[in-house]
């Protein structure tokens, strides 16, 4: 019988995993499933430009997968049970499944990629006020309200990282009519080299970026955000990009996850409290160089899905189990659509002096982005002429068939 790997989410992470897997793996021996909740591949790394009003090409996941073995599953995963070896999903409407309701699917193996959304955390008025572009109904939402929006009115981005910054600055560059305002609760770029935090200032004020450093907002209202300070900063739309929250069925499943609510992983990226799971992308709690966790984003989780089919396959067939250090060379932000900054970084992450900026830059990582997509729309270019066989030891018995699938609803 066939060794049934199922992965949950078609991110980054996900997609890759799934791809490799099948270029790794011989189909003969191995059934794999992909679930997730949307058609489509989301490029996540440009939701501000979607919110911007941009167009993204469209990247079908039936397209992407044809030709591959992978089966894809349209649906929303609303459970796991890591004791039994079960994903429970519910398929979504014209999805094409006859009976479209819940169905509790066995694996043998399961890789979680389930990935994270945007944190409103506790601060009053973020649920009910603000926007986020962490999805793309988020930045759908945004693009809709930002259009709406006449000369001179606030928009305050709330939040000093990555996501932030290009918020803003896609923001006033498309809309140069509008108010724009950054509030950071550290200072600005403060994790970038002194050449990267100088060409980014310069960025934002030649945007007309009102920039508020070490201010934390403290409470959200329709037309205006407060600070800790007692101040208040006008807001005819708010956007909301103070970090990144794990999805929450992780919580749910028993296995063992960190204080951020990550499965925590080893160096194969195999959980450590349930060996048949494994996790990448921003689900997985996984240490790079210096012992420092790897930071959610699409660089760690590109190599995160690499390790992870790797090792499985490996496991799988018998064969040795990699050993590439996970690490960084550099942070690609994009500030608009003609200016950029590539922070050269250590392999844990902190800045190096040098830095490349500019229209340069601005093309370095729109390559990076469609370098990232060209990569999971084509999971199984080069196949091998003969993909590895699975050990007798490793494939599922036949007296373990697991759980019989079933339909309700």
């Amino acid at each position: 019988m066939r060794h049934r790997i199922i992965v949950l989410g078609a991110g980054y992470a996900g997609a890759t995993a799934a791809g490799r897997l099948a270029r790794r793996l011989d189909p003969a021996d191995v059934a794999i499933t992909v679930v997730n909740a949307e058609p489509d591949f989301v490029e996540r790394v440009r939701m501000h430009q979607l919110a911007t009003g941009q167009d993204l090409k469209p990247r079908p996941l039936r397209d992407m997968f044809a030709g591959t073995g992978v089966e894809l599953r349209i649906a929303t995963v609303t459970g796991v049970d890591v004791d039994a070896k079960t994903v429970t999903v519910a398929d979504a409407a014209g999805s094409g499944v006859a009976g479209d309701g819940t169905e509790v699917l066995g694996y043998d193996t399961l890789v979680y990629a389930l990935g994270s959304g945007w944190n409103p955390g506790a601060v009053p008025g973020v649920v009910e006020h603000a926007d986020e572009i962490a999805s793309r109904p988020g930045a759908r939402r945004l693009r809709d309200r930002l259009a709406r929006l006449a000369a001179g009115q606030p928009v305050v981005v709330v939040g000093g990282g990555l996501t932030g910054l290009e918020a803003a600055t896609e923001i006033a560059e498309a809309r140069p009519d509008l108010d724009v305002a950054l509030a950071v609760r550290d200072g600005l770029g403060d994790t970038l080299s002194p050449k990267g935090r100088a060409h980014l200032r310069k960025v934002l004020a030649g945007l007309n970026i009102a920039v508020y450093e070490h201010t934390a907002v403290t409470a959200v209202a329709a037309d205006r955000v407060t600070t800790a300070d007692g101040d208040t900063v006008p807001a005819a739309v708010t956007v909301w990009t103070a970090g990144f929250a794990v999805h929450p069925i992780a919580r749910t499943t028993g296995l063992e996850l960190a204080d951020s609510g990550q499965i925590v992983v080893d160096g194969t990226m195999r959980s450590v409290s349930h060996p048949d799971v494994y996790a990448v992308g921003d689900a997985a709690r996984a240490i790079g160089p210096g012992g420092r966790p790897l930071r959610m984003s699409c660089a760690s989780g590109t190599p995160m899905a690499w390790q992870a089919a790797d090792s499985i396959a490996a496991r799988l067939t018998g064969g040795k189990l990699p050993n590439a250090p996970l690490r960084y060379v550099n942070q690609c932000i994009s500030l608009g659509r003609r200016e950029g900054l590539i922070q050269y970084v250590t392999a844990d992450d902190r800045a190096k002096p040098a830095v490349l900026t500019g229209r340069l830059a601005a093309g370095y990582k729109e390559l990076v982005c469609k370098g990232a997509a060209w990569g999971v729309a084509n999971p199984t270019l080069r196949l091998p002429t003969r993909r590895r066989r699975v050990t007798r030891s490793a494939a599922r018995p036949a007296t373990a068939a697991g759980t019989r699938d079933s339909r309700s609803g």
